[in-house]
């Protein structure tokens, strides 16, 4: 069986954490794997969302994957 798991992304502009924009992303995922992320989660004293975005951030810079954030702010330095 598969449950859903809605997480609600924010993004920041440099280095604060002031959201600027925010996007819900909801998905189907394996009860095994909730759990393991819940258990990441609390691990890191961090809730399910914002443990999704590291690790969504993390696997994009491991992995030379530009952010849309990133890209949009090179845009309007080169202006």
């Amino acid at each position: 069986m598969l449950l859903y798991i809605a997480v609600h992304l924010q993004y920041s502009s440099g280095g604060a954490m002031a959201a600027t924009k925010s996007t819900t992303l909801t998905l189907r995922i394996d009860p095994n794997v909730k759990e393991a992320l819940r258990a990441a989660a609390e691990q890191e004293h961090r809730s399910i969302t914002n443990m999704v975005e590291v690790l969504i951030r993390d696997y994009c810079q491991q992995h030379n994957i530009a952010l849309g954030q990133q890209n949009m702010q090179s845009k309007s330095s080169n202006r």
